[in-house]
């Protein structure tokens, strides 16, 4: 008896968390472990599912590095990396794609619906819903002391998002999961990072908040520390020391440019941890790290 009980007790305490969120939207960047180890992806299903079931509206963007890059190796394409950015010619585009738009993005849908949700499948190309332009990064030179600018292919940034496509499905039922895709000024398709595409779509729709599923339990102090809680006016201090460093830099400024867009609240979330969407939303103690402004 004191075990079912206590089972009761937890649904008591997610009660004030229910009734807050009820009717609000969560982008949620799904990649990592959570996305390629099979009890992670199970867990992740049913929490969205549960999510939804009672009435908070989910969006899901995802990445698919590793399962490009292993596709393209084994179709006799060796991949091509500048600064930690996929250098993207035609060929790699319509591999990227194929693995996002077809492979993993069904994937996704396919577990979902089959833990009770009503998911549907997009690319950013899809009723117009992402617009971007190509992205070039700056490279120092020696003999010039500047910067040497470097085409990256077709790698994109987000210029603007169409929500209403989002909306519609949000208020159909359905759970809108988003490959990270999207069309350039003249129709051509650009890959883009997820990170920032869930950032660009949470602002779109003034979500209530933004979640980065991470291979590590949160930003990290430099003792290893996890900071529960970082503030905008404490970023540049961390960037300048270095706390803040490698593919952690866009994960923070995506939640930045979110949170100076309307998004009430963003995490990074370890998403190696089972069922870490339930424990960061249902929780006082939340799991990873929290940034506001």
């Amino acid at each position: 008896m004191e075990e079912i009980i206590k089972k009761a007790e937890i649904l008591i305490d997610a009660l004030p968390y229910i009734r807050n969120f009820f009717g609000k939207t969560f982008v949620i960047k799904y990649g990592g472990a959570a996305q390629t180890k099979d009890e992670l992806k199970e867990s992740f299903a049913k929490d969205v599912v549960m999510l939804n079931y009672i009435g908070i509206r989910t969006v899901i963007v995802h990445g698919g590095g590793p399962k490009i890059s292993a596709t393209m190796e084994r179709m006799g394409k060796k991949p091509e990396f500048i600064n930690g950015q996929r250098v993207t010619d035609q060929e790699t585009m319509d591999i990227v794609e194929m693995v996002l738009g077809g492979l993993i993005n069904k994937e996704i849908v396919s577990l979902i619906n089959r833990h009770g949700g009503r998911a549907v499948g997009l690319s950013g190309k899809d009723g117009g819903l992402i617009k971007a332009r190509k992205k070039g990064i700056k490279k120092p030179t020696a003999e010039t002391g500047g910067g040497e600018v470097i085409d990256l292919g077709l790698v994109g940034e987000v210029t603007s998002v169409d929500p209403a496509v989002i909306e519609g499905l949000e208020r159909s039922g359905f759970i809108p999961v988003v490959s990270p895709i999207g069309a350039g000024p003249d129709g051509e398709t650009l890959n883009i990072n997820a990170d920032f595409v869930a950032s660009a779509i949470s602002s779109s729709l003034k979500a209530e908040k933004l979640m980065l599923l991470t291979d590590v339990p949160g930003l990290l102090d430099k003792g290893g520390k996890v900071i529960p809680t970082l503030r905008k006016g404490e970023m540049d201090a961390l960037l300048k020391d270095g706390t803040i460093a490698g593919g952690m830099v866009p994960k923070v400024m995506a939640c930045l440019n979110a949170i100076l867009n309307g998004v009430g609240k963003t995490h990074i979330v370890d998403g190696r941890v089972p069922h870490c969407l339930l424990l960061e939303i249902f929780t006082k103690e939340g799991i990873g790290t929290e940034i506001l402004v």
